[in-house]
């Protein structure tokens, strides 16, 4: 078939149900705005073809109902296929990496006799379903079919479960298994995660608006790939250090819940380019639209933090930990360098007691409150989720007292009792204006679009990990491979900025000085290259200090920008992106191990002539990490600039119109 010819079939195709079809055989059809992608829903399963090429074949889908009686396409009866319609969305992003951004897509509802739906959408950076269901009363979900059967045995990328005894409670960090489907391993793996189809296109499998209703684990099963789901816990017991609940006793089904409701969106993005996979928007778009009338209140920003450097300070006159002059010392730092928040991590108050109402007595939170007022810096507390959801009246207590929002910590559960707490907590943020950081959680799934006061989300494998670990853990490779499949979901609480820097040779872990793999210049380059409204500078404000022309680049950097896209990149080998804030622009570039350099264009400049300076790696980066340089020179969009990054390098620069 000709181009012109298929893709006035792919428009016929979107604009209606086939009836003809429909009625003979049962098969629904939808395709993409553009054309290039398109569904096809029959008893049979599902297919997902993008330009011509079949990426998925037969792939089944159902609900089960308690009464063990399957929804779906190949199991109930179709009242009707509603007439498909085109839509066109302008959403609001704020905080996201855009402020704003289109969203067409055509849809597709089938209604079933029994009062479920099954909603379609087809836009041109992927394909979705969801259930829906009019029924009044209790439904019980016994469990969920979500299959996604690929035509061919694919190279995948997925996160695995780090606990093999009970692989549904972890903090859901771990680096990326690159195989066949076909060799995957029996051990449940976490979303977002991607396979590459036989000829390019790659399909990365991601939820969203996931909410009273256990979040998807998958798990590879020769070409497929299968959700699994957790069943709904009806028993705790608690770990003594820091009171964290954890499921010791589950119903036989997976989900309950009253009346009209929609279930989540099971999505499936597809990428020609791995340029494209970062600011792939679904995840956003599908979610519930925000709940907050007025978001003036939330402000984005970057965080002094303790814990990742152990309160190590040097060259002080006191004795650092937790106590009054080390936070005084900490909130100095950040008003110096104009930061806009100081986390207060785990040990403020006992861990082991579970009651956050009550910090240590060598503490005075209320005056250390005022203390950071005074200096324009605003404070986080961190706690455990089940220990702020038992003590909801925290939010009351420390929204008077001035605390910012809270660092929620150590959920690692992503069942539906489990995701009932996480919007809870959001909701309650929300009435005290509060915000939130959600670390030890699974990935994102738009709940940042509802409430826009969860300023971050961790579920990734962050610098923490290498405190405790060896090189071989190689986070150049996972920083250059999470942000096209991880930052598809959205924001990721990374924790950047370390001072002390290490080759591939010289590196090790050091849990009160801690290091990292790759150069200074790479760990400047986090700060754009991660998406990240609520960002931590990791390290020591005694490093900082010393190292001031470095800490004076990455606080001049923005915190949120009005748009984004990617220059270049190849997952797990580097990455170069660029924002835009006003009229402005910050590119930054990571490599991994094998270093890169690349040929940087400018024509997504403006007219006129910029100012740049580039942060970039030392002649000598390559031995010794920590060595860095700035140039700083003119271009214009018709200039290139060739940049090296080193083994593990990177690069950050920003271009300024010239005054």
């Amino acid at each position: 078939m000709n181009p012109s010819k298929k893709l006035a079939f792919a428009i016929l195709a979107a604009l209606f149900c086939l009836p003809s079809q429909a009625a003979k055989t049962k098969t629904y059809s939808l395709s993409s705005p553009d054309g290039r992608t398109s569904i096809s829903i029959s008893p049979e399963g599902y297919d997902v073809s993008h330009d011509g090429d079949l990426l998925i074949k037969g792939a089944k889908t159902a609900l089960i109902l308690e009464d063990g009686s399957r929804i779906g396409i190949a199991d109930s009866k179709v009242e009707r296929c509603r007439r498909p319609e085109s839509k066109t969305e302008t959403i609001d992003a704020p905080f996201y990496r855009q402020k704003s951004f289109t969203f067409s897509y055509n849809r597709m509802i089938i209604e079933f006799r029994d009062g479920f739906q099954m909603e379609w959408i087809a836009s041109n950076e992927g394909v979705a379903y969801r259930y829906l269901t009019s029924r009044k009363g209790k439904t019980v979900i016994q469990d969920e079919t979500a299959e996604f059967r690929f035509v061919d045995d694919v190279r995948s990328w997925l996160p695995y479960s780090t606990n093999e005894k009970k692989p549904m409670a972890m903090a859901f960090q771990n680096s990326y298994t690159v195989q066949k489907l076909s060799e995957g391993s029996p051990t449940l793996a976490f979303l977002p995660a991607t396979v590459e189809s036989k000829n390019g296109p790659k399909v990365t499998i991601l939820e969203s608006d996931v909410k009273d209703y256990p979040g998807m684990f998958i798990k590879a099963e020769g070409n497929s790939i299968k959700g699994v789901f957790a069943q709904y816990p009806n028993q705790f017991d608690k770990y003594r250090g820091r009171q964290q609940r954890f499921v010791t006793g589950t119903e036989e089904y997976i989900a309950v819940s009253e009346g009209t409701r929609s279930y989540p969106w099971r999505i499936m993005a597809i990428t020609d380019d791995d340029t494209q996979m970062p600011v792939n928007n679904l995840v956003y778009a599908l979610a519930e639209p925000s709940r907050l009338s007025d978001i003036s209140w939330i402000k984005p920003g970057f965080s002094a933090w303790e814990w990742w450097n152990d309160w190590n300070l040097s060259g002080v006159d006191f004795e650092a930990g937790i106590n009054m002059d080390t936070y005084h010392h900490y909130i100095d730092f950040a008003s110096e360098n104009g930061l806009e928040y100081m986390i207060l991590d785990e040990g403020w108050y006992v861990p082991s007691s579970g009651d956050m109402m009550t910090p240590i007595a060598e503490l005075d939170i209320e005056e250390l409150v005022k203390y950071a007022a005074q200096r324009n810096v605003r404070i986080i507390l961190w706690t455990v989720f089940n220990v702020l959801d038992d003590q909801p009246e925290a939010f009351d207590k420390y929204s008077k007292m001035g605390i910012a929002g809270f660092k929620v910590d150590f959920l690692d559960r992503d069942d539906q009792e489990a995701n009932e707490i996480v919007w809870r907590l959001a909701g309650l943020a929300a009435e005290h204006k509060m915000i939130l950081d959600l670390h030890g959680i699974s990935k994102p799934v738009g709940i940042n679009r509802t409430y826009p006061n969860v300023l971050n989300y961790e579920s990734v494998f962050g610098q923490e990990e290498v405190k405790w670990s060896e090189v071989d853990i190689n986070m150049p490779l996972y920083n250059t491979t999470f942000p096209f499949i991880r930052l598809m979901a959205g924001y990721t609480d990374y924790t950047p900025g370390s001072m002390r820097n290490a080759s591939k040779a010289d590196f090790k872990g050091v849990y009160s000085s801690p290091m990292t793999m790759g150069t200074r210049a790479h760990q400047v380059a986090t700060y754009i290259v991660f998406d990240s409204p609520l960002t931590m500078l990791c390290d020591s404000p005694s490093l900082y200090r010393r190292e001031q022309e470095t800490t004076d680049f990455i606080t001049s950097l923005p915190r949120i920008y009005e748009s984004e896209r990617i220059l270049s990149g190849k997952i797990g080998e580097y990455i170069v992106t660029a924002r835009k804030n006003g009229n402005s622009w910050y590119v930054g570039g990571l490599a991994n191990w094998d270093g890169r350099t690349i040929d940087l264009c400018f024509d997504f400049l403006g007219d006129g002539e910029y100012d740049v300076t580039l942060y970039r790696d030392g002649i000598n980066a390559g031995k010794n990490a920590e060595d860095y340089a700035i140039e700083k020179f003119t271009v214009d969009r018709k200039s290139e600039k060739q940049v090296v990054m080193q083994s593990g390098g990177g690069f950050a620069m920003t271009v300024t119109p010239k005054r």
